[in-house]
């Protein structure tokens, strides 16, 4: 799988995680774009253009990403969550999208992605 010629964003406050999650994606190919907050994804969304996908924390530093993943879901783009709580339950607009348990690997991720894209 090759995600070349895509960008995506990251959303993730835990700076191990973020890096390491870009490392997976750039292994696949993937320009990547990262935020830590929920106020610099929606900035991420206003500067960087369109995205091919997006991985997000549920939740980041205190606050939940929905309102981010909205707005993308709103244009269109397919989202990934990520979460150290298990099967989160999300809201039910939310239902279908799929979630990665941390700590996730490549292999989880790449399945994750091939289902959406």
């Amino acid at each position: 799988m090759t995600l070349a010629g895509r960008t995506v964003l990251i959303l993730e406050d835990e700076l191990i995680i973020a890096f390491a999650l870009e490392d997976m994606l750039v292994d696949l190919g993937a320009e990547v774009r990262m935020a830590s907050t929920v106020e610099e994804g929606f900035a991420q969304l206003g500067e960087a253009g369109s995205f091919s996908l997006a991985v997000l924390d549920v939740n980041v530093q205190g606050h939940k990403s929905y309102p981010v993943a909205e707005e993308l879901q709103r244009r269109g783009v397919p989202l990934i969550f990520a979460t150290g709580y298990g099967d989160a339950e999300h809201p039910s607009h939310f239902a279908s999208t799929p979630t990665l348990t941390k700590p996730y690997n490549r292999h989880q991720l790449v399945q994750a992605i091939e289902g959406l894209l």
